[in-house]
């Protein structure tokens, strides 16, 4: 991990798994500018970019009530979390097919199973940390999920659960997943 004093913006990075990529980057910031500098200095280097996601941090409507300490955990992460370097990547959207449209339930229904999926969520705290962004209007998918873990076990066992509530079993579309450990930046690429 990386922090930029002057342009305010930490980078990540990520050895990821798999045949994806060979490398992550998450960029934290909010400087769109020096996002796409970042972005730009990369292809200038040589590296091919595969996947990019574009979002915001944000406190949903269904979080409004929460405690203002834990909105302002959701809205300036302190990233990454210490002795959390297993990392995964995931976008997802809501669905709108005719038998499950996330968007034609009421207020109360969703947020039923948002609080149903939160109490799912609450049996990974202190293994899994989740960091949940918003990307409607910004990107393909509605929303980019990035858990930290202490081992990989740790992550598939929340995923595989959490994907049973009714929120995510009916109403989820879930995109590629990007794993890996995060590495200090200089030694990732070597």
């Amino acid at each position: 991990m990386r922090r930029c004093e002057d342009c305010g913006q930490t980078v990540i990075a990520v050895a990821t798994a798999g045949h994806k990529s060979d490398i992550g980057l998450m960029c934290i910031g909010t400087d769109f500018i020096v996002q796409r500098q970042l972005q730009l200095g990369l292809k200038q280097a040589g590296y091919e970019l595969s996947y990019s996601f574009l979002s915001r941090t944000e406190v949903s409507e269904y979080a409004s009530e929460m405690p203002d300490h834990i909105k302002e955990a959701r809205l300036n992460p302190k990233l990454p979390p210490e002795g959390l370097l297993s990392f995964c990547f995931y976008p997802m959207s809501r669905k709108r097919d005719p038998s499950y449209n996330w968007y034609l339930l009421d207020y109360e229904e969703r947020l039923r199973n948002m609080m149903e999926h939160g109490q799912s969520g609450k049996a990974f705290r202190g293994r899994v940390l989740q960091l949940v962004t918003g990307s409607v209007g910004l990107d393909d998918f509605e929303w980019g999920v990035t858990l930290f873990a202490k081992e990989f076990d740790d992550i598939k066992e929340c995923v595989y659960k959490m994907r049973f509530d009714e929120a995510s079993a009916k109403y989820a579309d879930f995109g590629p997943f990007y794993t890996g450990m995060i590495l200090p930046g200089e030694s990732i690429f070597a």
